[in-house]
């Protein structure tokens, strides 16, 4: 680390820290152009685990005392990275909010993957249709990481992984679980996959139904809480697939549903 790339500022308004602040996350994310833009990492530990699965920082925000603290290994392994810092009134000012942490990384997008790539040996992966929470989202890629699921599809009508609030719930776990965006279920079916999707119908089978670990590929589909998933995908699914309950609830948190879909079918 050298003190060339720290820069000290005294206002909202110093070039290079508008990613941090001014920006939202559809201009982060279209940032440089359509095929790789930019998204924020919070905390050391997120940070870093961005950075061992190959994402490139461009720009850090930190509070003075982690530069010599929690974030100098960082700083130090990147001394090109300019690294803003300041009074912690202005920087909560800027972000909208206190830092977690005190750490704030800019970081590349990858190029998105095609599914042909990420599911050439994928035999469960997950599929999120028009989930809009980033918690949720955020919680399912940390079950996902968990339990064994080989890769995330969304609906492009679904949150962005890489939503500062979606990478921080995920504890960073979107870096380690392959995902991409998916625009029909007909190029699942076309590269092998079954589809189960996860709602309360009159012909909808159990979980632990032996039939649905039979399976050699198969795709766990989660909906939204509110509507669930569309009719049309229910449906189309070779199996609906519910979680037996009691107490008369009839329903779980899409995340933990997530959670409790990948332990029973990635065992």
């Amino acid at each position: 680390m050298t003190d060339s790339n720290i820069i000290e500022i005294h206002s909202l308004n110093e070039p290079g820290v508008e990613v941090f602040g001014t920006l939202t996350e559809a201009q982060l994310r279209n940032r440089l152009n359509a095929e790789q833009g930019l998204f924020i990492a919070e905390s050391p530990k997120v940070i870093r685990v961005a950075l061992q699965a190959g994402y490139e920082p461009t720009a850090l925000l930190c509070e003075r005392r982690h530069i010599e603290g929690d974030a100098s290994d960082i700083i130090k392994a990147h001394p090109q990275v300019p690294v803003y810092t300041g009074e912690r009134e202005l920087l909560s000012q800027l972000t909208g909010y206190t830092l977690t942490r005190g750490v704030l990384c800019a970081m590349h997008r990858k190029p998105e993957p095609r599914l042909d790539e990420i599911l050439h040996d994928a035999r469960r992966v997950c599929v999120i249709d028009s989930v809009c929470d980033t918690t949720n989202i955020g919680t399912i890629f940390r079950s996902a990481a968990a339990l064994g699921i080989d890769a995330v599809l969304l609906t492009r009508s679904s949150c962005d992984p890489l939503n500062r609030r979606s990478i921080r719930v995920s504890m960073g776990t979107v870096f380690l679980v392959q995902w991409t965006w998916m625009d029909d279920y007909s190029s699942l079916r076309s590269l092998g996959f079954k589809t189960a999707a996860m709602a309360l119908s009159d012909n909808s089978i159990s979980l632990s139904d032996p039939i649905l670990k039979a399976q050699q590929r198969l795709a766990i589909i989660m909906g939204t809480e509110g509507e669930g998933l569309p009719q049309k995908t229910i449906e189309d699914a070779d199996f609906t697939v519910r979680i037996p309950m009691y107490h008369q609830v009839d329903s779980l948190n899409v995340a933990a549903a997530a959670a409790v879909a990948f332990w029973e079918l990635t065992k």
